[in-house]
């Protein structure tokens, strides 16, 4: 018999924590909770699949829980957020959490990010040579890109920043992160905002109503993965 899927719920809020339990439970996944990051980091300790973690924790800073897990794990996080904290959500990104969901949530909104960040995170392992979404089909080894069954011409830098989305396909990633993996020098965020543009212009049916590329407001992009 395979053993369900470990959440653990980092949350203080007792309704919050109490609806998650009983939505996670229902899909058949294993909960466990804490309610502080002292317990979090005590739980952290354990065999976990994903993290749900809510940045407002009353003893400590969530991101501070977040750093000390990514010094000994890759297990995927999705960060709980508030609407103004967008600051937040770009640093913890750029900690290593996988993805976040804004306050308040829709729980199938949730289901579907952790499905995505435990998938991602089992593609890594695979190392992913190839991706396919709708009339998208990347061929990382390869470098080449079609669109319903047709090669679009990339420059380098089109190319990279696609393989960049492609081989995280699923997850945010913040403009930095963008830059830093592609440039590798300090670059203007504007530059990265044209490249995505052209790359929207050659692999969207309309580049103004994207389905591949998707904004992140503030944040960064993500490559859409169906679910």
């Amino acid at each position: 018999m395979t053993d369900p899927i470990t959440v653990l719920v980092v949350e203080d809020e007792p309704p919050i924590r109490r609806f998650l339990r009983t939505s996670l439970s229902a899909q058949g996944y294993r909960v466990l909770e804490a309610e502080s990051g002292a317990h979090a980091l005590e739980l952290l300790r354990g065999r976990l699949d994903v993290v749900v973690l809510d940045l407002g924790l009353p003893d400590m800073d969530g991101l501070a829980v977040l750093e000390a897990l990514r010094r000994h794990s890759a297990v995927p996080v999705i960060v709980l957020s508030s609407r103004s904290n967008e600051k937040g959500k770009v640093r913890a990104l750029d900690l290593g959490a996988d993805d976040y969901v804004t306050k308040p949530f829709g729980m199938e909104e949730l289901i579907a990010r952790i499905r995505t960040a435990i998938r991602h995170r089992f593609q890594q392992q695979g190392e992913r040579a190839s991706f396919s979404t709708g009339g998208l089909d990347v061929d990382l080894v390869r470098r080449i890109v079609k669109l319903d069954g047709k090669e679009v011409k990339l420059s380098r830098k089109e190319d990279d920043i696609l393989s960049l989305l492609t081989a995280h396909a699923g997850k945010v990633l913040t403009h930095q992160f963008i830059i830093r993996e592609v440039w590798r020098t300090p670059t203007d965020v504007q530059y990265l905002r044209i490249y995505i543009k052209q790359l929207r212009q050659k692999i969207e049916t309309d580049p103004h109503e994207p389905r591949y590329i998707l904004t992140e407001l503030g944040v960064g992009y993500r490559l859409h993965e169906p679910d």
